[in-house]
């Protein structure tokens, strides 16, 4: 038996001592845990906590193991939306398949339980956009997923929406670029296992009654190559709009929350083109600089969201002191004396029904809601009140972890 592990290696010690000569589904320990939430995999998959970190743990053959162990330390290299491999146990007694290991990804759901909760009002278009955009990403970076599907892919709030996050790799071929045909297949691929998907949750009860699959299915490839194009197409324009058409397609792009990685300007007889290299890896423009400023780590979403604050904030201090406040004054002040003091608000019972920033995102959303019918800015102290009051008990756990009952497998 062999374990290989990723830098830092530390952070396995404590899985070393669980039983790996065992079949996985055999298993019985004090550390296996029961995701609430878990998708529905083929494989024998459970979860174990080990040093306050929780770990899924899947069954698969070998070379499949090996394969995906790799593929998914790729990704996690190029900044790409998938989980984080942690590593991988090999040649196993008995000739038993290898188990790989990756980290739990914190306040995730699969797709059937964010309908189970119907919590959010248009869970399907949003779900659907997620998977659209995760899809690009890996395609930009030269993935072919060939399994792309809603049971191999996460969902987490993100600032009002829904990030996506790949969590199966088994099929997956690294490229350095992908043709049409291999984009073309993914995607077909992705809208048949998603309509199918979508019919099994109506047999369930759990799909809203206006949602037709087979219509949802075929809006996936629609809304890709629109995507696409946005993300790839050449431009040709005159000499004398260069300046403020190339600040126009960047703009695009990051709204779209994508990075430019080069531009090239090449002059014909048409006018001047335009290509754009879209950033492959997650952006993170918004998110460093909010660490920067604040300490705190975020998505990209949350991060420009907080920073939207922040320069509120400072306006306020100038306003109030009459005086010039530097950035960095203000967003240490910000976090200590709004994020910080807003969160600690929050009831420990109830801590784990978000990420923080989602929870502070949220908060700031429900200020805005109570200021519109105020008529006045009611503050953050007053909306922190009445979100922990009467929003936050009434939204679903997103980290769900419960001990196993003793014996019985997951």
């Amino acid at each position: 038996m062999r374990f290989i592990f990723r830098p830092p290696a530390s952070h396995a010690a404590g899985l070393l001592t669980l039983p790996w000569e065992q079949p996985l589904e055999e298993w019985v320990d004090d550390r296996l845990l029961e995701v609430a939430h878990r998708g529905i995999s083929r494989h024998v998959v459970r979860f174990v906590e080990t040093d306050g970190l929780v770990y899924a743990l899947k069954e698969i053959d070998e070379r499949l193991a090996r394969r995906e162990y790799r593929l998914l330390g790729e990704l996690e290299t190029m900044g790409m939306p998938a989980v984080s491999v942690l590593g991988v146990c090999v040649e196993r007694a008995n000739g038993q398949d290898a188990v790989l290991v990756t980290r739990f990804l914190d306040y995730s759901m699969s797709y059937r339980y964010v309908f189970s909760q119907r919590h959010r009002e248009h869970p399907t278009d949003q779900l659907i956009d997620a998977m659209v955009e995760l899809i690009a990403r890996l395609h930009l970076a030269g993935l072919y997923w060939g399994d792309c599907s809603l049971s191999n892919t996460l969902f987490r709030p993100d600032a009002g929406r829904i990030g996506a996050y790949l969590v199966d790799a088994e099929t997956a071929e690294m490229h350095v670029a992908l043709s049409p045909g291999q984009r073309v297949s993914d995607i077909e691929y992705a809208a048949e296992r998603v309509g199918g998907e979508l019919f099994d949750l109506q047999a369930g009860g759990l799909l809203p009654d206006d949602v037709d699959p087979i219509e949802v299915a075929a809006q996936l490839p629609r809304r890709y190559a629109a995507l696409w194009d946005e993300l790839t197409r050449e431009e040709v324009f005159r000499p004398d709009e260069q300046r403020y058409r190339v600040a126009e397609r960047i703009d695009r792009l990051n709204e779209l929350g994508f990075d430019v990685d080069e531009i090239e300007l090449i002059t014909t007889e048409e006018g001047t083109r335009l290509r754009v290299h879209t950033q492959v890896a997650q952006t993170g423009r918004h998110r460093n600089q909010l660490f920067a400023l604040t300490g705190l780590q975020t998505t990209e979403n949350q991060a420009r969201r907080l920073l939207n604050d922040v320069r509120s904030y400072r306006g306020h201090l100038e306003q109030k002191e009459g005086r010039a406040v530097p950035e960095i004054v203000a967003a240490h002040r910000w976090r200590s004396e709004v994020y910080d003091r807003a969160l600690a608000r929050v009831p420990e019972s109830l801590t784990d029904r978000l990420a923080p920033a989602e929870m502070f995102h949220e908060i700031l959303e429900h200020r805005w809601f109570l200021s519109e019918l105020a008529g006045k800015d009611v503050g953050t102290t007053a909306a922190t009140k009445s979100y922990v009051d009467k929003i936050l008990p009434a939204a679903p756990k997103t980290l769900t972890v419960l001990p196993e009952a003793p014996g019985v497998p997951s």
